[in-house]
């Protein structure tokens, strides 16, 4: 942790909602002109999607049915922990961009699935902001999760993940049922290893939990809208968080435990902004009294 330089890391599955949750951090960050250098977790994964194809099918031939983008073999780890560990001393580290699509590649004029070459961080920035897998990845030979100031993690229950996995990877991605569900199989040992065990190191969880039926996961006609949800958010450490204040502002919010509020799915956005906004500004406020210490 660094109070110079400071890291948010929002953690969890594909398919969990990461990605809803870093554009509610991007608002925040554009409304308190905070500059923020993104780190993309699929950057750090080892092979490009072709290398990757042919990995797994060679594990495939050697009996290995759980070779995953999941796992320590697949990714970068120890790289992941230097730049975290870099940039909290001294605000520098390298970074690539991982090209999902067209649209991402044709500025780099590469393919699709293709990494950009490593580049230094710009320095002109107020924070680190990484969103991915592995934020908070604690293994025998790495420690990312001791790293960032803010360890966020962001987990459906099972069966609405897999809803959302399955429609993401068959509507933008063109997949089969039938595949898709062959990659929750192989993943599965590494989700069950490297995934879960993050979130006993996060700061914050964020739970969605569906209020409709879910039971197939694999038959689902539609993903369940927010407001047919509920957000279990459970704080790790609850001193300093204004639950009078957040059971006011948040409409059928209550609490369940003393460190965990329920809110309705559809006032997740609001209930992040209410909860993180005063979180940058103290880090801001840190990162200016440490500057003018200097």
């Amino acid at each position: 942790m660094s109070e110079r330089h400071p890291i948010i890391a929002i953690t969890g599955s594909s398919g969990a909602g990461t990605t809803s949750v870093t554009r509610t951090f991007e608002n925040i960050f554009r409304r308190e002109k905070v500059r923020s250098v993104v780190i993309e977790g699929d950057s750090f994964h080892r092979y490009d999607r072709a290398e990757m194809k042919l990995k797994l099918a060679a594990a495939e031939a050697s009996g290995d049915n759980n070779f995953s983008h999941f796992g320590p073999d697949t990714n970068l780890f120890s790289e992941l922990e230097a730049l975290f560990a870099t940039y909290g001393a001294s605000g520098r580290g390298r970074r690539r961009k991982y090209l999902h699509d067209h649209d991402e590649a044709r500025p780099y004029e590469q393919q699709p699935g293709t990494f950009t070459p490593w580049e230094d961080l710009d320095s002109d920035n107020d924070l680190l902001f990484y969103e991915g897998l592995h934020g908070g990845v604690v293994t025998d030979k790495v420690n990312i999760a001791r790293h960032p100031d803010l360890l966020i993690g962001v987990v459906p229950v099972i069966n609405l993940e897999w809803i959302q996995k399955l429609w993401r990877d068959k509507a933008k991605r063109g997949y089969s049922t039938e595949a898709v569900t062959d990659t929750i199989l192989r993943r599965m040992p590494d989700y069950v290893n490297y995934i879960c065990p993050q979130f006993t190191h996060t700061h914050v969880n964020f739970q969605r939990v569906p209020c409709v039926d879910t039971s197939n996961p694999f038959i689902a006609r539609e993903i369940p809208a927010p407001d047919e949800s509920m957000v279990v958010i459970r704080f790790a450490n609850p001193r300093g968080i204004d639950f009078p204040y957040l059971l006011t502002m948040v409409p059928g919010a209550f609490m369940s435990r003393a460190n965990t509020i329920v809110v309705p799915g559809g006032k997740m956005e609001l209930a992040m902004q209410l909860i993180f906004t005063p979180f940058i500004l103290r880090m801001m406020e840190r990162k200016q009294r440490a500057i003018g210490a200097l």
